[in-house]
């Protein structure tokens, strides 16, 4: 706690006055927490103070709040990227990150509770920097790191440039990664001359997710986390299971079920969709499963169930990003035509890949009924260009370009919408909105491909898949184990080119 003040007076965050006529001070409150580092072992006790920000009124105490946050896709192209690169990302840390930021609105706050001066007890602080708790405190963050070079797309990526070299800065609030082809460490340096900071070294744990890099490539994985939430829903000792949804499986509403307890099992779905973030072996079941969440059935309860087992068969399974391999973009598109015994909605699956690294994926069900496949796939595949279109400006940051990114679809009927006016009495109706995929497929940004249905990646976030196609699909998708990895490496067998390889081993 007399850490943390002694921030304040280094940082000049406030200075005690006499409140003025009308002041309205906001409270302030000691939050502690202890902080874990990758194996789970507390690495530091932290005692923070924050202001009561549900205190203020918007107008008077701040305007603005809006920071913008980097999203989980651009993470992970990041380490594909620096995999692909072959350098090593690098952490840092800024203490005490908020109490950097200036705020523009007059505010006032009340003495830290236990460190009340006793000679001015009726005084208050008023703050020169932003707090800890303060609707604007992460507007004014962001404000500061502006001071350097942002990218033009992502907000959240700065470009530092010395030499002719480039380090690429990723920014999530107050945690900072870097990685460049060589001074890299210019970037703490310059940092640290405006911010006290600390290196952590090596990017090794960030957002929850355990990060493994070497010269071969770079492994992502959540194994900590599975095991946590194992133990949490009491799932540590159950069945393993190969994987996460029955092939039949078929979920409805099962209102003459019996209800589960809504709490747990929003909990229970919670969970599963932060591990997402490394598995997108799971994304199905826990987006079909999600549906749900209104009013849980036991059936429903047994299916997140198996998603666990799985897990507990799995739990060491995550991103593989190989070294040296190409960073071309592509796509691919999928769906299942009125999947939902409910409302007969369809179900889009799509999946980005940065050269063979998978940088994002998504499974959802599409907002409106589909009369026929055709229409049912046209609308994954617009999704699915979307997404390659925000990747191919977000990776121009990073100085890649690209000519016709390919989309990968596995219906020729949807791929001949696209490209001509054809089958007109069976989508006249289709909404306008996905009809600018046919706009950018003219404007040659993008390239509509034909691909066998078993070779369709994205097959498995539409629908539950036997072992065998299922097994293969994860392979194909780079979702492996670092063990198989490193036994790989060992016998000379994993290629820089591709996770393709891993497909003859990674089950042995």
């Amino acid at each position: 706690m007399h850490e943390e003040l002694e921030n304040f007076e280094r940082n000049h965050v406030w200075d005690l006055v006499e409140p003025p006529p009308n002041c309205r001070p906001i409270g302030t409150k000691w939050v502690f927490k202890n902080k874990q580092g990758e194996d789970g072992m507390v690495v530091r006790n932290k005692a923070r103070l924050v202001a009561q920000g549900f205190y203020q009124k918007e107008g008077i105490d701040y305007e603005e709040t809006f920071a913008p946050v980097a999203r989980l896709e651009a993470i992970r192209i990041l380490l594909a990227f620096a995999a692909s690169k072959g350098f090593k990302l690098q952490q840092m840390d800024v203490k005490s990150a908020f109490l950097n930021g200036f705020i523009e609105e007059e505010v006032y706050v009340r003495q830290p509770p236990g460190f009340e001066s006793a000679r001015f007890l009726d005084r208050v602080y008023k703050l020169r920097k932003a707090l800890y708790g303060l609707k604007q405190a992460p507007r004014a963050w962001y404000a500061r790191l502006k001071s350097f070079c942002s990218s033009l797309v992502d907000k959240t990526l700065f470009l530092l440039s010395r030499g002719g070299d480039t380090t690429i800065v990723r920014i999530y609030v107050d945690d900072i990664i870097f990685g460049g082809s060589s001074h890299a460490l210019f970037c703490f340096e310059r940092m640290s001359g405006e911010f006290e900071m600390s290196l952590m070294g090596e990017l090794r744990f960030f957002l929850g997710l355990q990060i493994k890099q070497g010269p071969e490539g770079t492994f992502v994985h959540q194994a900590k986390y599975t095991r946590d939430i194992l133990k949490k829903f009491e799932m540590g000792d159950s069945k393993p299971m190969t994987t996460p949804m029955r092939t039949n499986t078929a979920l409805d509403a099962d209102e003459d079920g019996e209800a589960v307890d809504q709490k747990k099992f929003q909990g229970m779905i919670g969970s599963l969709l932060y591990l997402t973030a490394t598995r997108p072996d799971i994304q199905f079941a826990v987006c079909l499963c999600a549906r749900y969440q209104a009013s849980p059935r036991t059936s429903h309860r047994q299916a997140v169930k198996r998603i666990f087992r799985y897990l507990k068969f799995t739990p060491e399974l995550g991103l593989w990003y190989s070294s040296g391999s190409s960073l071309f973009l592509r796509g691919f598109s999928d769906a299942d035509h009125a999947g939902c015994r409910i409302d007969c909605k369809s179900t889009s699956g799509t999946c980005q890949l940065l050269g063979t690294s998978l940088v994002s994926w998504s499974s959802r069900k599409q907002a409106s009924v589909s009369l026929s496949t055709i229409e049912a796939e046209y609308i994954a595949a617009a999704s699915c260009c979307s997404q390659l279109l925000w990747m191919k400006s977000t990776l121009s940051d990073f100085g890649l370009r690209f000519g016709k990114i390919p989309l990968l679809v596995d219906s020729t009927s949807a791929i001949s919408v696209a490209k001509n006016p054809v089958l007109h009495s069976r989508t006249t109706h289709i909404d306008v909105r996905f009809h600018f995929m046919r706009d950018h497929y003219e404007k040659g940004d993008i390239d509509l491909v034909h691909v066998a249905s078993e070779n369709q990646l994205a097959d498995i976030f539409t629908k539950p898949l036997e072992f065998g196609a299922f097994v293969r699909l994860r392979g194909e998708l780079g979702v492996t184990g670092w063990r198989f990895v490193d036994n790989a490496l060992i016998k000379g067998r994993l290629r820089a080119n591709g996770s393709a390889s891993l497909l003859s081993w990674c089950d042995e």
